[in-house]
């Protein structure tokens, strides 16, 4: 039997028992949670770290799985090579310890086996065929050395997307983020400044912000795994960049979903060529992820409707033309059932005013990191929208509405994460091949090198398991869960590359001047934002006590 032939043997394997120590945690969770067979809001309240340990669990479950899946179809291809191999052996057989051992939830919440009384399964699991060779294999610093020797060979990991077009579009923007974004990003970070126009404008020319706009209303019609690949290259050249397109994907999916042909006509064409650039404007103080509790205000007048109230965390909004607000329209309802989304136009902002228009006011937030588009507090009082700025015409379908984006967005930003995690593998391999101490460069430092050789392949497996989930949200397919694994995942490997990558750095990366500096700010916020961690691990935990998967 062939080296290959035997790594895809015990990765089936693997999975194999990894879905059924899954099952078992699912059954005990269901029990505490759920035991008249409905999860009791009560018990998740009082269950919420067993109820996040099954999420982390189903997480790292379907990313062996996915892993599992990619040499499969490499095989198909004849692209299983060393390099594929192992990646594969380590970043499995990483994630299958961390299944029979403890899952890190953060840097201080480990959940292991024993919170479920999974013991015995845990040890089933660690002692199946496969699973065993792979954790052998993959704690043994000889195949970390020997991942990390094959990239200093100049031999990479495959990146093809088993699509030619997409392979091709891959190249198309790791090209234009290597000569537009990687060279100057930095000093736009460290100037605090907008991403200039003339890269919006470029971005609007190769089709960013209609990627996944039907070509019926002037987009390319490419779905969501396109849509992941041109984020990830994006994203790899700076975060800002990647995320220029994500208010895009909210609006336009906001509109196809639920407006009406008048509003899909007046407004996807201009989303998909970069004339108009939206923003969300969701968020209030002190509500943060409930937006069941929103207050600002929609009033019906006679030509359609004011608003009153505030907002915040409001990202790109200064420069955007047009804000898919959330209101609530319903008096005497204080829940998600009486809010309502508008489309509201307006004026692009200056430095020295950033809201021009009547009815509005608001001010920048500083913030470490994520720059380029710039975070914002807005007040609206007596600000009115035209009666045709109400989505699909309804009344107090908004948070229904919303909830339809929420999968794509969580995808976009797993996506992104992707793009930061490479960037932070790039920066921290070249400091690592480049600066020497006690004689050699510190890549041949085992401590180093074992840092690399994971950066490496966590970053491919959360790559499949973000595309994994663009598929199935192409295919129309709820997908609430995967895309909420994705996020959550992508979005811890993103901030372990980023600090690693630092670690590697040493005082140097604690230096402005260095790009490292940056990146690691930047990934902080993907653990945040489109929904926390803690929120992530509540959409999937409660998922699969719901049975969506």
């Amino acid at each position: 039997m062939s080296d290959a032939s035997q790594l895809i043997q015990h990765l089936q394997g693997a999975t194999s028992v990894a879905r059924e120590y899954l099952a078992e945690a699912r059954r005990v969770v269901s029990q505490r949670c759920a035991p008249a067979g409905r999860a009791e809001s009560r018990l998740l309240q009082q269950h919420q770290r067993a109820l996040h340990g099954l999420a982390w669990i189903a997480t790292t479950v379907e990313a062996v799985a996915c892993a599992a899946s990619w040499s499969e179809r490499l095989v198909e291809r004849g692209q299983l090579h060393e390099g594929e191999e192992l990646v594969l052996t380590v970043g499995v057989g990483e994630y299958l310890a961390q299944l029979a051992h403890g899952i890190p939830m953060s840097q201080t919440e480990t959940f292991r086996p024993a919170e479920l009384g999974l013991e015995e399964a845990a040890a089933a699991l660690a002692g199946q065929g496969g699973a065993r060779a792979l954790m052998t294999r993959a704690a043994a610093p000889e195949t970390r050395r020997a991942l990390v020797e094959h990239f200093r060979g100049g031999r990479g990991v495959t990146e093809t997307a088993f699509d030619e077009d997409l392979d091709v579009i891959r190249d198309q923007f790791r090209r234009f983020a290597d000569k537009e974004i990687i060279p100057r990003a930095h000093a736009w970070h460290l100037a605090d400044e907008l991403i200039p126009d003339d890269v919006v404008a470029q971005l609007g020319e190769l089709g960013v912000f209609g990627v996944s706009i039907s070509g019926d209303h002037g987009g390319m019609g490419l779905g969501k795994r396109a849509m992941c690949i041109v984020t990830e290259e994006l994203s790899r050249g700076w975060i800002a960049a990647g995320s220029l397109g994500t208010r895009s994907e909210i609006a336009a999916e906001l509109i196809a979903c639920g407006g009406t042909d008048a509003q899909k006509s007046e407004w996807l064409p201009k989303i998909a060529s970069g004339e108009v650039l939206p923003t969300a404007v969701f968020t209030e103080p002190d509500t943060g992820s409930d937006l069941g509790s929103l207050r600002t205000r929609a009033t019906p007048t006679n030509s359609g409707w004011r608003i009153d109230g505030n907002k915040t965390w409001i990202t790109h909004a200064s420069r955007s033309d047009l804000m898919t607000l959330l209101a609530r329209t319903e008096p005497g309802t204080s829940d998600h059932n009486g809010l309502s989304m508008f489309l509201a136009p307006k004026p692009r902002g200056t430095k020295e005013q950033p809201f021009p228009a009547a009815g509005m006011s608001g001010g920048e937030i500083p913030v470490l990191g994520y720059r380029g588009m710039k975070e914002y507090d807005i007040a609206f009082e007596d600000f009115e929208i035209g009666a045709e700025g109400l989505l699909g015409g309804v009344r107090g379908q908004g948070f229904r509405q919303l909830m339809q984006t929420f999968e794509g967005a969580r995808i976009q930003t797993a996506a992104r994460a992707v793009g930061v995690a490479w960037r932070a593998f790039d920066l921290g391999w070249r400091y690592a091949s480049d600066r020497k101490q006690f004689g050699a460069p510190i890549i041949e430092f085992p401590r180093v090198s074992d840092k690399l050789a994971l950066m490496i392949a966590e970053t491919v497996l959360v790559r499949e398991l973000s595309h994994f989930a663009a598929e199935e949200k192409d295919k129309g397919i709820r997908c609430d869960v995967e895309a909420g694994m994705a996020k959550l995942l992508a979005a811890r490997v993103a901030w372990s590359n980023a600090d690693n990558a630092l670690q590697i750095h040493g005082g140097n990366g604690y230096a402005l001047e260095f790009e490292i500096s940056r990146v690691l700010c930047d990934a902080r916020i993907l653990n945040i934002f489109e929904g926390a961690a803690e929120i992530q691990a509540q959409v999937i935990g409660r998922g699969l006590l719901a049975g969506s998967r």
